[in-house]
């Protein structure tokens, strides 16, 4: 296009002016087509933002802390479904090498002391927030990201449908250790879950 503008619409090949100064149709087109080239991006991508943002009715609630450098746990409305006295809590640390050796075949750098247990096919409210310092909670495998700020409840919604042992670790640079906040959560069935609690 730049070679046939160079071509024709010089001042040696082309002396004499077009008379028009503006094409109704042209500008149509050009105002137009990257309109609707941006809508049919944008409608995907609402849908999926909203159903992002769906409201669902959680049966559990999974309180998340992040402290320099370990996560803790809390599942405070456990009582109501086991109709026990029992509040879950416990604190996540990284397995130090010598516990390791105690436990062949675990991941270096990624197992913890205390595994985090959900029921699978259920929907878990996720409520995270930090202590000290910003951290990140994250599990690819659930494709969850969300970011614990001191002072701030940030919340997500996870609904894991697979049964199987997921790993993540703390993804903001949070000091020192950051590399060493693992985060191990089990997944089972949830008839297994409640037997298991109970």
């Amino acid at each position: 296009m730049f070679f046939v503008i160079l071509q024709n619409f010089t001042e040696l090949s082309n002396s004499k002016t077009s008379k028009f100064t503006h094409n109704n149709t042209i500008e149509i087109i050009w105002t137009s087509m990257p309109a609707l080239i941006l809508l049919s991006l944008a409608s995907p991508s609402f849908s999926l933002l909203y159903s992002l943002d769906e409201i669902s009715n959680p049966e559990l609630s999974l309180k998340i802390i992040g402290h320099q450098w370990y996560w803790s746990y809390e599942i405070s409305d456990f009582n109501i479904l086991c109709h026990n006295d029992k509040v879950l809590k416990c604190s996540s640390y990284m397995l130090t090498n010598d516990s390791l050796k105690e436990n062949i075949g675990t991941f270096r750098l990624l197992e913890t002391n205390k595994r985090i247990t959900l029921p699978s096919n259920t929907h878990i409210r996720l409520l995270i927030t930090a202590v000290d310092v910003l951290h990140s909670w994250t599990i690819p495998s659930f494709g969850v990201k969300v970011d614990a700020c001191p002072g701030r409840l940030n919340q997500a919604n996870l609904f894991p449908k697979r049964l199987g042992i997921f790993y993540g670790q703390c993804s903001e640079i949070c000091g020192a250790n950051h590399g060493f906040m693992p985060i191990v959560m089990t997944v089972l069935g949830a008839a297994q879950f409640y037997f298991l609690s109970t």
